[in-house]
């Protein structure tokens, strides 16, 4: 019988740092997409507290069990630009609440005006992640709360040394 996956697509977003709930997004892709590519988008409006390659390193490390079937990137300016640069046809993205799908629906909505040929496919957080966003998990690790149980222990890691009093 003939794979019904579609070959390639992107899961991108600044994962500042990534959760538990981005793994959990983008290893459920895997389910329906023979490779991804999870990109980080440089944002300028958005003050990260880590680098580009810093997060590069985090994404890379959360992804060793499957680095053959997930590559990463990073970009600046349209997601569509990039996607029609790399071939890609699909972005997937997670939604946790109803803000998130308004949000989301509009850039799907856009996306699709700039470039027809580019679908974008939502993923329900799972309910352990429902409420888990990157800013949440720096405000809380800012704090020196405990956030492990929402990111990979490297990412804890890095989130201690970088806020060590």
């Amino acid at each position: 019988m003939p794979s019904t996956k579609k070959p390639l697509a992107i899961y991108p977003g600044t994962f500042d740092p990534i959760t538990n709930g981005h793994i959990d997004i983008a290893l459920r892709s895997l389910n329906i997409f023979d490779h991804l590519v999870i990109a980080i988008v440089n944002n300028p409006n958005k003050q990260a507290l880590f680098s580009i390659q810093e997060r590069l390193d985090l994404l890379q490390n959360s992804f060793a069990d499957v680095h053959d079937r997930i590559s990463f990137d990073t970009f600046d300016g349209l997601l569509v630009d990039f996607c029609r640069t790399k071939n890609i046809s699909c972005i997937v993205r997670g939604l946790r609440a109803v803000a998130d799908f308004e949000y989301e629906f509009q850039l799907a909505h856009m996306n699709k005006r700039i470039d027809p040929k580019i679908d974008t496919m939502f993923l329900m957080t799972d309910e352990r992640n429902f409420y888990v966003s990157s800013s949440l998990i720096k405000e809380v690790a800012a704090l020196h709360g405990d956030v492990e149980e929402f990111v990979p222990d490297h990412v804890n890691q890095a989130l201690v040394r970088k806020f060590k009093p």
